[in-house]
């Protein structure tokens, strides 16, 4: 059996009096440390007509603030050797600055600036909202796939609208917002109580509390955000669709089924059973849909997929895969050979070899993914948000690892059946043709 009690990362908690959540990671073996903000807002939290504002806003971030003007966050960061960003998720918003130890001070005082004092303009909100929008045409607009994945796959996946709204957003919504509305999304959601600070890395812990409880401790909190209901109906019917893709080359296939509640069981038997699927070159779809059947060219899959990981899945979720797949098959005859890969788990289970191989695998993929200081950082913030328990990064290796193969089988017979499937075809259309459903 193998052991998950060599997997530790020592790390401390606490609260600041506005309550701000602090976790401290100390590792003094690089002369780096990461700062790494959380906050509990993201594109499940947006309204109506304000689709798109989480990430209008983490762009909002980095446009100045009271002591820290425009485009100087990046210049220090980056002219102590550093590098800094922020990303916008489903559920929450984060940013990180990595850096020299012996700038811990800058970055921190960087973090705290613009969460006390963001600089709220309508010459940087007009700034933003057309850099968001040639980020849309670049990224997604402009490329293969995207718009399937951000704006179609979760209308097919979600009933409830929190959840099937594009996480980009649209432009109409984005020229519709204004400076009251960001100033009050910023007050609502980008305050300390809302927030996990994290810092990882290099530093004295005597020194690190210190310096943020100069730089945070005086932020005011707020009366904490109302969360919206995200709620799916319990009725899950199949769905499918096709999407004319103009820019896709090669076509694919999205197949997702509602997952499992966030720390069930079930949750952690789904995850191992993605990787015996998916985990590597000895991963069953590699050999038998790749290698044998030659119907798939390329895979990812995912609880939590396309958003997220299974770290930071947060139900209502699915387990889906995109699968890109060779155009001489048909994609019901890819969505069958992905089936009957499930079906064959779930009538013939599977057997202690196999399940010790990807065990190994997965241990050593999850030890690999956390030696730098800002996966840490990631991992213990996003645990305290979406868990309230950052050290589920030292206790949930075990729950993997306890994971059986009757577990793996119940699963796979109680979730990934065809009366519970979404599927997505993409398909290459004229490049005449406007994307279609």
């Amino acid at each position: 059996m193998l052991a998950a009690t060599d997997f530790q990362i020592p790390f401390k908690k606490y609260t600041l009096k506005n309550g701000m959540r602090v976790i401290l990671a100390q590792d003094n073996s690089v002369p780096v440390v990461t700062v790494y903000v959380i906050y509990g807002v993201g594109a499940r939290s947006e309204q109506k007509g304000r689709t798109g504002f989480a990430h209008l806003f983490e762009h909002m971030m980095f446009q100045g603030s009271a002591n820290a003007p425009k485009g100087q966050h990046f210049k220090l960061v980056e002219s102590n050797g550093g590098n800094l960003n922020g990303s916008t998720h489903p559920d929450f918003t984060d940013y990180f600055d990595i850096l020299p130890s012996n700038k811990l001070a800058l970055g921190l005082w960087l973090e705290s600036d613009r969460m006390r004092a963001l600089n709220i303009t309508e010459e940087n909100l007009q700034n933003q909202k057309e850099a968001v929008k040639q980020e849309r045409r670049l990224s997604f607009d402009n490329q293969p796939y995207a718009t399937a994945v951000v704006d179609v796959w979760p209308q097919i996946a979600f009933q409830n609208w929190q959840n099937s709204h594009s996480l980009i957003g649209s432009f109409e919504d984005l020229e519709a917002a204004t400076v009251d509305d960001v100033a009050r999304f910023f007050k609502t959601y980008y305050a300390p109580n809302n927030a996990v600070l994290v810092v990882s890395g290099d530093f004295q812990e005597r020194e690190a509390r210190r310096l943020i409880d100069a730089y945070f401790g005086d932020i005011p909190s707020q009366p904490q955000p109302k969360h919206p209901d995200l709620s799916e109906p319990p009725d899950v019917k199949p769905r499918m669709e096709v999407y004319k893709d103009p820019l896709a080359q090669v076509p694919a296939v999205i197949i997702g089924f509602p997952g499992p509640p966030r720390r069930s069981p079930d949750y952690y038997a789904l995850t191992i059973l993605d990787v015996l699927l998916t985990g590597g070159d000895s991963s069953r779809f590699q050999q038998n849909l790749v290698k044998g059947k030659q119907s798939v060219i390329q895979y990812e899959a995912n609880l939590g997929w396309p958003f997220a990981a299974f770290t930071d899945y947060k139900d209502p979720g699915h387990y889906a895969m995109f699968l890109l797949y060779n155009p001489a098959f048909k994609g019901s005859q890819v969505v069958q050979h992905a089936q009957e890969e499930l079906e064959k788990i779930q009538k013939e289970g599977v057997d202690a070899k196999e399940l010790n191989r990807v065990k190994t695998y997965f241990r050593a993929s999850m030890i690999a993914q956390l030696q730098s200081s800002l996966a840490r950082a990631r991992r213990l913030g996003q645990y305290e948000l979406l868990d309230g328990d950052p050290g589920y990064i030292n206790r949930e290796m075990e729950s993997f690892l306890a994971v059986t193969a009757e577990q793996i089988q119940a699963v796979a017979r109680k979730y990934l059946t065809p009366e519970r499937r979404f599927i997505l075809d993409i398909v290459p259309a004229p490049k005449t043709e406007k994307p279609k459903k």
